[in-house]
Formats: C-alpha cells, structure tokens, sequence
C-alpha cells in the first residue's frame, strides 16, 4: 500500500517541506550558458583576419630569427686569471659579472680589473674561493673571473644589408675552417679597418667569437657584425647571385694579387684554414682563386696575416681608383 512501503526513499523523511520551492526546479545543470559579445576576426579561429594575423605573425617570427640571436647554441663563458681579465675589461669585452674570491691579494691588477668593471657599469662580487675552484673546474683562476655571456651573431643576410645602407661596394670576409680564435679576431680587426662589411663564419668546426676572439678583435668586433651560417657554401653561392664576386685565397691560385684588381665590384674573400686551406666545395663556388706574391723562403703566410695583406690592398686601390 502506498505510503507503507519500507524500501529506502519511499517514505519522505521528517522535516521536510513537500511541494513546490522557489528555486530552478533543478535545470540549472542543462541551462544554456552565454557566449558573451562577439570577439573580432583576428581571435575567431578559420577567420579570414585570423588567418592573415597568424601568416603575419609568422613572417614576422621568421625574420626575427634571421637577427641577433643570442649565442646561437653557444654558451656563456667564464675568463680566469688576472692577466686574462684585465686585457678582456680593457679590450672592452662585453661582460655581465666580474667575481673576485674573498680575501684575494689585492695586487695592481686585481685593482685595476675592478677599476675597469665598475666604469663599465659590470656587477662586482665577492665570492667564495670554492666557488671559482667550482666554476673554474679546477683550473687556476688566481682568485678572479669574468662571466661573459655568448656571442650574438648576425645573420649573413645581414651583412649584404649593411653594405647595401654603405656609399662603398660590398666587401665581406668568409673564413672557411679557421679554428684559431685569435686568427678570427685578428682577421675581424683587419676587416673593420680596411672598410669591411662584416664577417662569415661557419657554424661547425671553426672558431668562434670567444672571448679571447673579442680581445684580439680590440674592441672592432662591438661595431662589425660578425656572421654564422649553417653552409658556408651555401652562403657564397647566395652571395654570388646578388651580384657579389667570390674570391678565394689559395697559395696555389689561379692569378697573382698582382695581377688582377679586386677592387671593381662588390667582393667577397674567402680564407681558408690555417693547415688545409679552402675545402673543396668552398673553392669549387669561387669565381677565382688569388695568390700572394711572397719571399722565395717564405711558404704561407697565417690566415689572419693573409687575410689583412688583401683587405689593405683593396682598400689602397678603393681610395685610388
């Protein structure tokens, strides 16, 4: 009988009110919510706007990966030493921290490099002896380091765009396979005094703008950009269709600095490694090879030295001609 059943739920339980309640008769769980104002074109997905905003962002992220590019896979670096130090802080190496460990003897250049940060506006710390013997990895560090961050290479798009804002004809410098960090800075030294557009390096197997590169540079390599491609080759064959001329450095060329003028157009000279000089492919995409006229006893001259005896040469006939 109704009412009399003693199953769980048939029986409403004491206290309750029966009937109707103010309330939503318990629909709220499948109302229907609000989507609120129509939002532009540019968020609605499949939007024509937001296709075109998304395709311009990504010409944009794209363009912006050709510029600077903080290290580029490289990593920061640490100087040890108070000789090394002192000559990065003079050379005006770009640095973010110089740390000195507690109770050091404050000799003159552990005086000057400090001199030297502080004038630079670079953080000056003084740390724990432990802690340079940790970052040092062992290596003696006289109780002084500097952190320098990596490199920000260009792109080698870059540098035709320098020298196209330039009143002279393009001349870029490529280095194939120079490992020597201070040949590179060296030959960045030269090619910023001779009126060079910039510098090319490869991204595998050369060296790179180290710190001890920046040094040798003096200074030059904070106002000449120095570029990393991923194919060198590929790079000079690039070059070569925007109408740059492509010369290698071969002791064995195929005329005499002598001989030709390389001063008529937009240039680029390549220089090839200290020990095997220009590989195959890289002296395969030149239009020409040139040799330097040297001393019977003399074989080579050092890529850097090499290097700056053409760019002297073509900034000397530049201004005569």
């Amino acid at each position: 009988m109704a009412g009399n059943s003693k199953r769980r739920g048939a029986v409403r339980k004491e206290g309750t009110k029966k009937g109707a309640v103010t309330g939503s008769g318990g629909q709220v769980r499948r109302a229907l919510k609000g989507k609120g104002p129509t939002p532009p074109g540019e968020l609605r997905p499949g939007h024509p706007k937001q296709r075109r905003a998304a395709a311009q962002d990504r010409r944009q992220q794209k363009v912006a990966g050709r510029r600077h590019r903080p290290g580029d896979g490289e990593t920061p670096e640490t100087v040890l030493g108070r000789n090394p130090v002192v000559e990065c802080l003079r050379a005006g190496v770009p640095a973010t921290a110089l740390q000195v460990a507690e109770g050091s003897a404050n000799d003159e250049r552990v005086t000057e490099a400090i001199a030297l940060a502080a004038n630079a506006g670079i953080s000056i710390m003084e740390v724990p002896r432990n802690d340079l013997d940790r970052i040092s990895g062992g290596a003696l560090h006289q109780g002084i380091a500097l952190q320098v961050p990596a490199y920000a290479y260009a792109h080698p798009d870059e540098l035709l765009e320098r020298a196209a804002g330039s009143r002279n004809p393009a001349l870029i410098v490529a280095l194939d396979g120079v490992t020597d960090p201070r040949n590179l800075g060296a030959v960045v030294r030269s090619a910023s005094a001779f009126g060079g557009h910039g510098v090319v390096v490869p991204q595998r197997r050369a060296a790179g703008m180290t710190a001890v590169a920046w040094r040798t540079s003096a200074g030059t390599a904070a106002r000449l950009p120095v570029a990393r491609a991923t194919n060198l080759t590929r790079t000079l064959q690039e070059y070569a269709q925007a109408g740059l001329m492509i010369v290698g450095l071969a002791a064995d060329g195929d005329v005499s600095l002598d001989e030709f003028d390389l001063a008529t157009g937009p240039l680029v000279l390549v220089t090839g490694s200290e020990g095997k000089g220009l590989s195959r492919l890289v002296k395969e995409t030149c239009d020409l090879t040139v040799s330097i006229p040297l001393a019977a006893r003399v074989e080579s001259l050092n890529a850097a030295v090499a290097t700056g005896v053409v760019l002297a040469d073509v900034a000397r006939r530049r201004r005569i001609g």
